[in-house]
């Protein structure tokens, strides 16, 4: 295995799993965290990443933890981002200065944060030569049970991923297939792997549908509790929806239907064959959840059921249950959301040929 340097940003669930299988591999790992004190006080308690999974527990070191984003990219091969969709466009113009021709920014997942960030690297450098992937969901089912410890439940077994611009697909894939061994599958264009996002399928029935007894009990297991047969038949109308949109826009097989993440047999889903069970049996996803504040509402009813409504609009899909998701979201939140990322928002055209042109070649 070729050594990478690796930056990781963000000190969340997603930044430490990522930034602990990665140290652990061999990699040069570089930790973003975007609290300047948090990142004082891990270093100053030995840099070290408490990373628990069915091996048992033991201490990681990223080879770099640092606030200074610049400092974190320098050099990079990849530079992955599991950060929510809401911060895609404040990071973006943040993000821009430091990149260099022929990195690989990999978001998991996308909602088209590709987009954005490689406009904002665009208005930032018109010439640059930077490949963005996005992928389905996060490549780890993971909490952290600590300032500085992390539970790896589940890593994914298969990443659908998309690449902007689609001419720099090579290279975006090579690169993130190196540090996601036999994992990833080409999916295509960013516009397909947005439409590959799990989350705004999963997370708005079940914040939704559920929003009587989150409200009421301290701590609820949407995954366990709330994931009930009437539940899951909405979410596979839900989903169906999407694999229409898909259809329509002329991205084939296979759509990575949600029901396979249930299913004892068939097809494998992005993390495998019964990894529900060992979300469910974990009890970390046993939580907390404020509706309004919550990232499955803000990120994935807002900003990925509004992008899959105008993907239904622009592929002349009906998407019933996502506009009605979409609003129940909104009105429990107080906001309108009916417009939170549409297409235009990210960068793509309204026009179906301009769209196409500025999805394989860039800006």
């Amino acid at each position: 295995m070729a050594v990478m340097r690796i930056a990781v940003l963000g000190g969340g669930n997603g930044g430490f799993a990522a930034a602990a299988d990665f140290a652990e591999a061999g990699h040069e790992v570089r930790l973003w965290r975007t609290d300047a004190a948090e990142a004082a006080r891990q270093n100053a308690a030995g840099g070290a990443i408490l990373l628990k999974d069915v091996r048992g527990e033991r201490e990681v070191r990223p080879a770099l933890i640092t606030a200074d984003l610049g400092e974190a990219v320098r050099g990079a091969t990849l530079i992955l981002c599991p950060a929510p969709a809401t911060t895609h466009p404040a990071l973006g113009p943040r993000l821009a200065p430091h990149l260099a021709d022929r990195q690989v920014v990999f978001v998991t997942p996308g909602t088209l944060g590709t987009v954005m960030l490689a406009r904002a690297l665009h208005a930032h450098r018109r010439d640059a030569r930077v490949a963005f992937a996005e992928t389905g969901t996060l490549p780890w089912l993971a909490r952290k049970h600590g300032p500085d410890k992390v539970a790896i439940t589940v890593r994914a077994k298969r990443l659908p991923v998309g690449v902007f611009p689609l001419d720099l697909s090579e290279r975006a894939l090579n690169v993130i297939g190196a540090a996601f061994p036999g994992v990833i599958e080409n999916c295509g264009d960013a516009l397909s792997g947005a439409l590959m996002n799990a989350g705004p399928i999963i997370h708005p029935p079940l914040i939704t549908m559920n929003a009587g007894p989150l409200e009421h009990f301290e701590k609820w297991d949407i995954h366990k509790e709330g994931t009930q047969p009437a539940i899951r038949r909405v979410t596979d109308a839900l989903d169906a929806e999407r694999i229409a949109i898909r259809e329509a826009l002329g991205y084939g097989a296979p759509h990575f239907p949600l029901a396979d993440h249930y299913a004892k047999e068939g097809p494998e889903w992005m993390y495998g064959r019964g990894s529900h069970d060992r979300l469910t049996d974990s009890g970390d996803w046993r939580e907390r959840i404020v509706l309004a504040n919550h990232r499955y509402m803000r990120e994935d009813v807002a900003l990925g059921l509004s992008l899959l409504c105008d993907a239904g609009r622009a592929a002349d899909v009906p998407t019933p249950l996502a506009a009605a998701f979409l609003a129940i979201g909104g009105a429990v939140c107080g906001d309108d959301f009916s417009r939170a990322r549409p297409l235009s928002s990210c960068g793509l055209p309204d026009d179906a040929a301009e769209r196409a042109k500025v999805l394989a070649h860039g800006f």
